[in-house]
């Protein structure tokens, strides 16, 4: 007998924007919005308040603050949102063995043959944002069907906090009417060449001539019109684990300074150590990225012997490393990326002799940034004396 598939998407509402909002109070109902607040910035996540002013993520943020000049800006705290993020993935792990992440705030369940546990999909779909709320207080929006196209759509039908299920049967039915943008892979330009045929909708896209299709898009229709016909075979693969961790940083004013220059790099080595701590996890290549003001941009690597989560190897190889790059104009962006990954403590780290009383330093400060936040503990030499 032929078991029906299902796939639920779990899709985190306005991610960033929420936690902070969750964990401010004062944030709540006010327009929030989370990037880059540099005039380079773009935007990260828009709080719905913001939205209703036409704030969206990618939006340059200097767009967003005309658009929105009485909302709240708010710099992203990337070691925040990966451990909520890591919080999740608890929760879901114990919905199915199935999960495949796509990014921080968003991932896919297979929940195929769950029926002796739950009654029905939505069901589950339906015990894991009950959970996200009671144990976070986020909610999540969720889309449940038959494939993992449909449930992706489906999850952003009824946002926020939205769950939306396509039954088996169901598909054309919800596709027909829905502009042509919502099918994966068809981005601007591709909308508009498929426009000049008068197609509009995915359900005109669906029922409309391959070979003519072909001549204006070309071979991508055939893959296109399956998922226009509700029809999507991949599999959900999980444990695609993160491949890499990193922190960078575009300049309102371009850097000349070698104390400005370090002075980053111990920031981003810090912020970088903390997500390696929080997600369990130490890394065996240490990346250096420089953009310069004429935007050519260079990168330095080193593989260390042993993998590593410790802020203060990740420093000192930054610095070494930033010291082989010939800085002959000012440096736009700066940034240290750790990749290599393993899950922390199968590896013997670098400096043994300290590397315990490192390692036990290290819990107590993350322990206070935890419980009173990433910036509640800082190492003086990133406290700026001319601030």
């Amino acid at each position: 007998m032929h078991m029906q598939r299902y796939i639920i998407h779990v899709d985190m509402d306005a991610f960033y924007a929420s936690i902070e909002q969750r964990d401010n109070p004062l944030l709540l109902g006010v327009p929030v919005i989370v990037g880059g607040l540099s005039k380079r910035g773009v935007v990260a996540t828009a709080s719905y308040e913001a939205r209703k002013f036409g704030v969206h993520s990618a939006m340059s943020m200097v767009e967003a603050r005309r658009r929105c000049p009485q909302g709240v800006f708010i710099t992203p705290d990337h070691g925040k949102y990966s451990f909520v993020s890591s919080q999740i993935r608890q929760i879901l792990d114990k919905y199915s063995p199935l999960v495949e992440p796509l990014s921080l705030d968003e991932a896919f369940l297979d929940v195929t043959g769950m029926g002796l546990l739950y009654s029905d999909p939505a069901e589950i779909a339906r015990c894991i944002k009950a959970d996200i709320k009671e144990q976070l207080q986020l909610t999540a929006s969720a889309g449940v069907a038959v494939n993992k196209f449909l449930a992706k759509l489906a999850s952003d039908l009824q946002k926020p906090d939205g769950l939306y299920v396509i039954r088996p049967g169901e598909e054309m039915k919800v596709l027909k009417d829905l502009p042509i943008r919502r099918l994966w892979g068809v981005g601007e330009v591709t909308a508009a060449n498929i426009a000049k045929l008068g197609i509009q909708t995915i359900g005109q896209f669906a029922a409309a001539d391959s070979k003519l299709l072909e001549r204006y898009i070309g071979k991508s229709v055939y893959d296109l019109q399956q998922l226009a016909q509700g029809r999507d075979n991949r599999p959900v693969v999980p444990d695609q684990q993160v491949k890499s961790i990193g922190n960078e940083e575009t300049f309102e004013e371009d850097l000349f300074h070698w104390e400005d220059i370090e002075r980053h790099l111990l920031l981003f080595a810090d912020k970088v150590g903390w997500r390696l701590r929080r997600l369990n996890l130490s890394g065996r290549t240490v990346t250096v990225k420089v953009r310069f003001a004429s935007f050519r941009t260079v990168t330095r690597s080193r593989t260390l012997d042993a993998a590593t989560s410790l802020d203060e190897v990740l420093y000192q190889t930054a610095k070494e490393l930033y010291r082989t790059i010939q800085a002959t104009e000012g440096i736009r962006l700066l940034g240290l990326t750790v990749s290599n990954l393993e899950p922390a403590g199968e590896a013997i780290t670098l400096f043994d002799s300290g590397k315990e009383k490192q390692e036990t330093l290290h819990k107590v400060v993350d322990e206070l940034k935890l419980r009173f936040g990433i910036d509640a503990v800082t190492k003086g030499r990133l406290i700026d004396p001319r601030k």
